[in-house]
């Protein structure tokens, strides 16, 4: 009788697997003798994940600040009115959107070790001058830049990590960098409260030293990403060549084929709540500073749930029932803040509703569709555009809360429910899509002849659906 072991995800990244005979193992040790699984992956884990988890929290960080740095006279000093707020937040996702392919094609040519970096000090430059900017027209051009630099960075980096790891490990690690949203999202509250007591210094007004002292620090960390950030395995000097060649054994072995509008219906209440949080709180009748600090505790909760979301994820190999979970708690979030105006403590727990739910299911919602590409091309393409079409959100996302509308934001937040609902359907017709699809395989393997335990004589392997 063919024992069979679990294999990773097939077409149906949500809950199906592909399965693989013993022999198939039996072989790769044949193979690899003096290789040990577990000491390869925690090789791996060590060198790429945390200095990724590290560049995307400071390019997370410089594109987000200006939320906080709007607490700090920012709209006055630059004498933004109607609308002109938020007309510079949306300048950004124009380049944001359409650079990612691009980027992601450039970052295969000119290496990962060179390119990320690259982005990383000229958006951090881009981030310095923003902090100088004197009116309206200069806010634009800086905003514009900055989308341009840091088109390439969520892409880019989850790209990298398709290349390293199978289906069945990468939705830890893909949360894990995600993640980084919402420590950039905590640490800048804690950052910005710190930098606002810079306020007058040297004539300059907070928000100005949020931005020229965040800036200067993704200038510098940018030197040293130069040395940290690893390329793809083949190229990693870190590995013995048994050791590459068992991570390129292993991959080919894990391939698959490919839903934009899953991300996209995320995407707006994310950006929303990392634009208008700070807003949101301050309408609570907290002080600028004291708003900074109340900011932190919803993106801490999101790190924490999401972190165990995603354990249970590739635990269970199962992505759709965790991102409509995750739709349910940002949809009760929404709710509540759509409809209760009087009680400022269940707001704010509303908040850690909207956060943690937001938060949870955009990585896996990432993972599911970049993981089911096939090649490095394929995947670095496929995974651009699907960041670069849910980034279109970004710009229904900064018209969502105008400063007409507060301190209720009823259609903010009545937008924000309908992109979650958006997402949840999008997830839904992808999953029986691919469904259908497995089962469709399943079939033209069964007519090849099976051996027993349900393997095919031809490849061995066959889709299995939980």
């Amino acid at each position: 009788m063919a024992s069979i072991k679990r294999y990773p995800e097939s077409l149906s990244g949500s809950s199906s697997q592909a399965y693989a005979t013993t022999e198939v193992l039996e072989k790769h040790h044949a193979q690899y003798p003096g290789v040990s699984k577990s000491k390869v992956l925690r090789k791996i884990d060590i060198r790429l994940v945390p200095v990724l988890c590290a560049l995307y929290l400071l390019a997370f960080l410089d594109r987000v600040n200006i939320g906080n740095a709007a607490l700090f006279n920012l709209r006055q000093d630059l004498k933004l009115g109607g609308n002109e707020y938020n007309t510079a937040l949306v300048i950004f996702f124009v380049p944001y959107v359409l650079f990612e392919v691009p980027s992601n094609l450039l970052l295969k040519r000119f290496k990962p070790h060179v390119w990320l970096p690259a982005c990383l000090f000229m958006f951090g430059l881009v981030t310095v001058l923003q902090g100088f900017t004197q009116n309206y027209s200069g806010i634009l051009v800086t905003r514009f830049f900055l989308g341009l630099f840091e088109s390439g960075m969520l892409p880019g980096c989850y790209y990298l990590i398709s290349m390293w790891y199978k289906r069945s490990e990468a939705q830890t690690r893909y949360t894990f960098l995600f993640s980084s949203c919402s420590l950039a999202g905590a640490f800048g509250g804690l950052l910005a409260s710190a930098i606002g007591k810079m306020d007058g210094i040297r004539g300059y007004h907070g928000w100005r030293w949020v931005f020229i002292l965040e800036g200067l620090l993704s200038c510098v960390m940018s030197i040293s990403f130069y040395f940290l950030i690893s390329d793809f395995p083949e190229e990693a000097k870190w590995l013995t060549a048994e050791e590459k060649a068992f991570v390129h054994a292993r991959l080919q072995e894990d391939v698959g084929d490919s839903g934009g509008f899953m991300y996209f219906g995320f995407i707006v209440p994310a950006y929303s709540f990392v634009y208008f949080s700070p807003s949101i709180i301050q309408t609570l009748g907290h002080s600028s500073i004291r708003t900074q600090l109340l900011s932190v505790p919803p993106y801490a909760c999101a790190f924490v749930v999401g972190m165990i979301v995603a354990a249970l994820s590739d635990h269970y190999a199962h992505r759709f029932l965790f991102i409509i979970f995750s739709a349910c708690v940002a949809i009760a979030g929404f709710a509540i803040l759509f409809v209760e105006h009087h009680n400022s403590n269940l707001q704010y727990g509303a908040l850690f509703l909207a956060a943690t739910g937001t938060y949870c299911g955009m990585p896996i919602i990432l993972c599911w569709f970049s993981m089911n590409v096939r090649g490095h091309i394929h995947r670095a393409v496929a995974t651009g555009w699907q960041i670069g079409f849910g980034n279109i959100g970004g710009i229904i996302a900064s018209y969502a809360f105008l400063a007409k509308d507060a301190p209720e934001y009823r259609s903010g937040y009545s937008i924000c429910i309908s992109f979650v609902c958006l997402s949840a359907l999008a997830s839904f017709l992808y999953f029986i899509g691919l469904t259908v699809e497995n089962r469709r395989q399943v079939g033209s393997k069964g007519e090849e002849g099976k051996v027993e335990g349900g393997g095919s004589e031809k490849d061995d392997v066959f889709v299995y659906l939980r």
